[in-house]
């Protein structure tokens, strides 16, 4: 197993455990206290990170408890994403531009919509780009109940988006 440095191997998950603590408290000042609470536990138990197998998926695991803890705190229900959140993409003209930042609205607003958990695992699967077992350790679930949940999120956001696109607002 090779050295871990913070600078190199975690300093660079802050974005991936931001969005991951945004997906959960729904709150932005939020998540940026749960990344910096993470890093301070992480630095804390430097001693250990030679015994994890995955110091990544640690980290999403401490920031995902983290998160989870503020956001029952704060009760927090739901919130859309902004705009300002989503990539922009200039590959378009103006109108075009208009009709994707829609679409991408209206994704948003499904998956919100999703139970908490399929809302994660899509998260965590689709954005982030995880594995299927590191989904599962981090979740507490199995790989099939990971491979399930995406699917059946997958599938709902899916028919939806397609009755919206049919049939208008």
């Amino acid at each position: 197993m090779q050295e871990i440095s913070f600078r190199n191997d975690i300093l660079p998950l802050k974005d991936k455990l931001f969005r991951l603590a945004l997906r959960i408290t729904l709150d932005r000042a939020e998540a940026e206290d749960v990344v910096q609470d993470t890093m301070i536990r992480v630095w804390n138990k430097r001693d250990e990170w030679k015994q994890f197998e995955s110091i990544e998926a640690y980290c999403l695991i401490v920031a995902k408890n983290l998160a989870i803890d503020r956001s029952q705190k704060k009760e927090a229900q739901n919130v859309e994403l902004t705009s300002d959140m989503a990539e922009e993409v200039d590959l378009f003209g103006p109108y075009e531009q208009l009709v994707n930042d829609e679409r991408m609205k209206i994704i948003h607003r499904l998956i919100n919509e999703l139970p908490e958990k399929q809302r994660l695992i899509m998260q965590l699967r689709d954005i982030e780009g995880e594995s299927y077992k590191d989904i599962a350790k981090v979740l507490h679930l199995t790989e099939e109940q990971v491979k399930v949940n995406l699917f059946r999120a997958r599938q709902k956001v899916k028919q939806q988006y397609i009755e919206i696109e049919e049939y208008g607002l």
